[in-house]
């Protein structure tokens, strides 16, 4: 069992940044990769960013790539997701969820925790 809890999110006017954090608890979370996604208002959750399990692979939605880094320590039991050049188009719930497959698929993902609100102002 994987409890995952994310926080960092408010909050901020467009090209700001912010950094996501998603602390796990468990003994078990370097076995798991993370995935970051969101729910803009309105919409269905989309993929954002994942990371395998050992941190060494990453994968970004087209919309981030290049503005956003998934990163992870082990040994803090954490994944954070740090975002830059924020867009309106970015807000969103964001969940950070925990898988045994490093994938896009947020149906593959066993935990999820419960969001943490990123709100863009133009």
């Amino acid at each position: 069992q994987v409890q995952l809890v994310e926080s960092g999110g408010g909050l901020v006017q467009a090209g700001g940044s912010l950094r996501l954090s998603c602390a796990a608890s468990g003994r078990t979370f370097r076995a798991y990769a993370m995935g970051w996604f969101r729910q803009p208002p309105g919409k269905e959750r989309e993929f954002v960013a994942t990371i395998n399990w050992r941190g060494t692979n990453t994968h970004y939605a087209d919309s981030v790539k290049d503005r956003f880094a998934i990163s992870r320590d082990n040994a803090k039991n954490t994944v954070y997701l740090q975002m830059n050049s924020l867009k309106p188009d970015d807000t969103a719930i964001y969940y950070c969820a925990a898988g045994r497959t490093y994938t896009i698929t947020p149906t593959a993902y066993d935990y999820w925790g419960q969001g943490t609100q990123v709100t863009v102002s133009s």
